[in-house]
């Protein structure tokens, strides 16, 4: 089974930055996007970014030209580099992986940025912004 733990989280003023990291066990090939989202108190869960096998990305308006998702050589970690940040940036922040590809999910009709789509999820880390 796929395993996702996440860590970087953590409390930061307005305009910082923090890089959130996702390493997963029994990762393969099989799982081709991976993407990270966030819920605040209150609120449903948002997708912020996707990024899969064939290097296509998809962001949040939210967070177009702040947030940059990323994976490692090894395919085995992906990241979230947040930059600018604001407090309505604060959330519990997950990362997700999923075997289709964002095509594929076009092909089904289905919304990348969607949470129900994702088949393994990490347990999350906090990320708080202040003033």
């Amino acid at each position: 089974q796929v395993e996702l733990v996440e860590s970087g989280g953590g409390s930061v003023q307005s305009g910082g930055s923090l890089r959130l990291s996702c390493t997963a066990s029994g990762y393969n090939a099989r799982t081709a996007s991976l993407a990270w989202f966030r819920q605040a108190p209150g609120n449903e869960r948002e997708g912020v970014a996707v990024i899969d096998s064939d290097g296509s990305t998809i962001y949040a308006d939210s967070v177009k030209g702040r947030f940059t998702i990323s994976q490692d050589g090894a395919e085995n970690t992906h990241y979230l580099e947040m930059t600018s940040l604001r407090p309505e940036d604060s959330a519990m922040y997950y990362c997700a992986a999923d075997p289709l590809t964002i095509e594929n999910m076009r092909t089904l009709g289905m919304q990348p940025l969607n949470p129900q789509i994702f088949a393994f999820w990490g347990r999350g880390t906090q990320v708080t912004v202040s003033l």
